[in-house]
């Protein structure tokens, strides 16, 4: 399976960095990621909850950055194993400033084995793209947020250190400043379901798709 793409980050290049090397906030940001921690120089270990259609489980997995260069690029390579298979992939990602924005380029490829491989290639690629699309989302939005915390700490130092501050150019303090939420794992299986559908079912077919269901809920209260 092969995968490719690019996003553009609201946030600056070194938030964005800070943010990729953050085993917490990758833990938080991805979706279904839990309990990673670095257990090396550059290595993370964590665990995965993943549905794809009907198969379903918890990977425990490996990931290892080489070819590391602050703070524009990395590849890795992923280890992953449990109870649905196992996932072998390698990749990279390389960002690029772009003013307060920051644009990021990513490509892989992965192995599946076991039970997660009897999907499909179709649906496996639908889900994997979903599963991105997500924690590149999620990961955004932690990023937005640290991005308004910044800006009011600035604005506060400034006054606090008694610099000249012109009002009409200083940073505004956000009232209140935001927090960061991920999504909830029914939130994101809706998400992944909704992905695969449209790619399945195409969006002209919706509307009759959406009356069939109309008829058959009518033809069950009426049944029943």
């Amino acid at each position: 399976m092969e995968i490719s793409g690019e996003y553009i980050f609201d946030a600056p290049q070194d938030l964005v960095w800070e943010a990729l090397q953050d085993p917490e906030v990758l833990s938080n940001a991805m979706p279904g990621g839990e309990g990673f921690a670095e257990v090396g120089d550059n290595e993370f270990e964590g665990n995965l909850k993943i549905k794809v259609g009907p198969v379903q489980g918890v990977f425990k997995g490996n990931i290892k950055l080489v070819d590391v260069v602050p703070p524009d690029s990395y590849r890795m390579e992923v280890d992953g194993k449990g109870a649905p298979g196992f996932v072998k992939a390698v990749g990279g990602l390389k960002l690029t400033p772009q003013g307060d924005k920051t644009h990021m380029a990513y490509e892989g490829s992965a192995q599946v084995g076991g039970r997660i491989a009897s999907v499909g290639q179709r649906l496996m690629d639908t889900s994997a793209k979903s599963i991105i699309r997500q924690s590149l989302e999620g990961l955004n939005d932690y990023l937005k947020v640290q991005v308004a915390q910044r800006a009011a700490t600035t604005a506060v130092k400034e006054v606090v250190e008694g610099e000249v501050v012109v009002a009409e150019t200083a940073v505004p303090i956000p009232t209140p400043v935001p927090t960061y939420k991920p999504p909830s794992q029914t939130q994101v299986a809706m998400n992944v379901a909704k992905d695969v559908a449209n790619d399945i079912i195409p969006a002209k077919y919706w509307p009759y798709l959406i009356g069939l269901v109309v008829v058959l809920i009518i033809l069950l209260i009426v049944i029943f």
